[in-house]
């Protein structure tokens, strides 16, 4: 299990017809690799999450509660091919375009359970809750249905809290330290499926 990217992203302008209500957003879901396994550059990480990263919203990202967004690297390969479908253009998403702060291989949704600690080189973390996807996702990434893609799919991410602050780069290596394992991010992820209003996702 490995770190292999690193991102963070500013505050911008978001645009798109991806909800009745909002024809413009400000979201910082942009997100560009800074470190990675071709420049592995170290990077400070804060109790808010990577340092120079910011989030729009507060009450959805970010926080001490959500300061680190995750993201499995295998899931890439299904966004690509379907947003290549749905676009009728050739997709080849980067690292960071989920949104996700670390982007790392070799752990998924399934295997990760609330509470787990993930130790990442130096550096501890604690997992909190899958990402609950919304129309900002629609639009960044430039197809309507992607919200629910996601929710269906079961590719959510999880959000993680600093427990152990300090320098990481892309490379590390990644440990899990089981918790209490009372629901996995992929059962959570389940259960919003079940409970979810489809329209919060403007499909």
């Amino acid at each position: 299990m490995k770190l292999i990217s690193i991102s963070v992203g500013k505050v911008l302008p978001l645009f798109g017809n991806h909800h009745p209500d909002y024809k413009l957003v400000a979201s910082a879901i942009h997100k560009k690799s800074i470190s990675n396994l071709q420049n592995p550059i170290s990077v400070e990480i804060t109790t808010l999450g990577v340092q120079s990263d910011e989030q729009a919203d507060l009450n959805v990202h970010g926080g001490i509660e959500k300061a680190i967004y995750v993201y499995p690297a295998e899931h890439y390969a299904f966004w690509n091919e379907l947003l290549s479908r749905e676009t009728k253009k050739e997709v080849a998403l980067q690292h960071g375009a989920i949104g996700e702060n670390f982007t790392i291989e070799g752990l998924l949704e399934s295997e990760v359970y609330v509470g787990d600690a993930l130790l990442i080189g130096d550096l501890e973390f604690s997992v909190v809750k899958l990402r609950e996807p919304c129309f900002k996702f629609n639009a960044a990434v430039g197809y309507k249905g992607a919200s629910k893609a996601m929710l269906q799919s079961g590719f959510s991410g999880w959000y993680l809290r600093v427990i152990k602050t300090g320098i990481l780069a892309a490379g590390a290596q990644i440990t899990l330290v089981p918790g209490a394992r009372d629901i996995s991010i992929a059962q959570q992820n389940q259960k919003l499926l079940n409970n979810r209003n489809q329209k919060d996702l403007w499909e």
